[in-house]
């Protein structure tokens, strides 16, 4: 099963070393990793997608709350969160495709970046499944290169009753 953990670390060098050498010492694979700065310079927010059943990440938890730069461990898996991903694709366009690639960028809301001679670039932002099924349907087109973000997600606000 795929689990999203959010981690607030202090912000300075090698503690993203020590966290990537946490699961790669313990053999655990890492689906998907990104590091933003917080509105705080001091503290960024990573976001992993790990797999595993709950037994690994258990201990995967306990390990990330040991090291001394970890100030909050979050398992968002289980609980509401937003999560996006970003990708940029670059897909062949014959002129006479265009008008195709366009629609199914207006149906999956993507954004055109690039138009060239006999290519085009776009950007797909949504939900990693949201991603996979645009990937789906342009295939045909034959896709050249993508570039993909990894999941980044934080927790819902509480709801007004």
């Amino acid at each position: 099963m795929q689990h999203i953990i959010s981690l607030l670390v202090e912000n300075h060098q090698g503690v993203l070393a020590r966290i990537a050498g946490l699961f790669s010492g313990r053999g655990y694979n890492l689906e998907s990793l990104t590091v933003g700065v917080t509105m705080d310079p001091t503290v960024s927010r990573i976001t992993l997608v790990c797999g595993g059943d709950d037994v690994i990440i258990e201990q995967i938890k306990k390990q990330l709350n040991k090291l001394i730069d970890v100030i909050k461990v979050i398992d968002l898996t289980s609980q509401l969160a937003v999560d996006r991903e970003l990708a940029l694709v670059k897909i062949n366009a014959k002129p006479n495709q265009r008008g195709e690639i366009f629609q199914v960028a207006d149906v999956f809301r993507a954004k055109i970046l690039d138009v060239g001679m006999n290519n085009m670039v776009l950007e797909i932002t949504g939900t990693s499944s949201k991603i996979n099924d645009a990937l789906a349907i342009l295939q045909p087109y034959s896709i050249q290169e993508v570039a993909r973000s990894g999941l980044v997600a934080m927790e819902r606000g509480k709801k007004f009753k």
